[in-house]
């Protein structure tokens, strides 16, 4: 049916929605939250799970392989390393390791940089300009040198990780939320709540943290993903989580000199590495798409 003089023709919505919905890709990630929860999953019950000892050595079983290879056994259904210690149980216990240290590091680098990026936006000036120089300059030291620093002087620690990782961090969330900030600033309802005799504490936690906290969600998943493969790396040079704790980093380490030999030592870490990266990784880009405006308007 022809649209009137003067009014503007309305587009057919049902056949406008499967277009966006596949642009914006709002179909759940089923692959990236089925990845994460049998992590998550497998990390919280590992207490409860019938498996050996991950820090158990047998020299008899030293270097045995995966269960469907001949040689392997069905007591380690993805062999041992060197000292005889189930691969599976190691990998499901240094789940709890990287995953631990994923969330802590990331939440206490999202808050902190978070509130930094908020005052910045919001007081401007002097603040601003001191806040950023501080932020860039934490941008430029590099987490490996750090967390070596910490690890020959203090010694190799789950709280050093941690620490040194999200020391560093914290700015990458500074920087963005205060960009995200000045822009609100610009917008009609800061000013409204001024007039309105809202203090700086109140439209900054009230106003402005409530729309920056779909951005803060995208960064939050996606640096997951990417403290884990720093995590990793410290286990792998030494600087990281001490043996015997597993630690996927360190258990890739462990295989390098006899990968040709026993390649699953240093794979199957490596694969649960790259799945939950993967992962966490696939999930953030999902919600930037959802929680992006202009994606919103395609």
């Amino acid at each position: 049916m022809p649209a009137e003089p003067g009014v503007l023709a309305r587009p057919d919505r049902e056949a406008v929605i499967p277009i966006t919905v596949e642009r914006r890709g709002l179909r759940l990630p089923l692959f990236s939250l089925a990845m994460i929860a049998l992590f998550v999953v497998a990390a919280l019950v590992a207490p409860l799970l019938s498996l050996p000892d991950p820090t158990a050595q047998s020299l008899r079983a030293r270097y045995t392989p995966p269960a469907w290879l001949d040689g392997g056994s069905r007591e380690h259904l993805l062999g041992t390393d060197r000292l005889g210690r189930d691969l599976l149980s190691r990998i499901v216990w240094g789940a709890r390791v990287s995953l631990a240290a994923g969330v802590v590091t990331v939440l206490l680098a999202s808050a902190f940089g978070a509130a930094v990026g908020l005052a910045a936006g919001y007081y401007g000036g002097r603040v601003d300009a001191t806040l950023m120089r501080i932020t860039d300059a934490t941008l430029s030291f590099p987490v490996i040198l750090l967390a070596l620093i910490l690890a020959v002087t203090v010694g190799p620690s789950f709280t050093n990780v941690v620490i040194a990782i999200a020391v560093i961090l914290w700015a990458r969330y500074a920087r963005v939320i205060r960009g995200q900030v000045l822009t609100l600033m610009r917008l009609d309802f800061v000013a409204q709540a001024r007039l309105a005799g809202a203090g700086a504490w109140r439209i900054i936690t009230r106003h402005l943290l409530p729309n920056t906290l779909g951005t803060l969600l995208v960064l939050v998943t996606l640096q997951i993903g990417y403290v884990i493969i720093v995590e990793a790396s410290l286990s792998f040079l030494g600087a990281g989580i001490p043996p015997p704790t597993p630690a996927w980093g360190s258990m890739i380490a462990e295989g390098r000199d006899v990968v040709t030999r026993a390649w699953w030592v240093s794979l199957f870490p490596g694969l649960a590495i790259l799945l939950v990266v993967l992962a966490f990784n696939l999930l953030g880009d999902w919600l930037r798409d959802t929680f992006d405006p202009k994606l919103r308007q395609l």
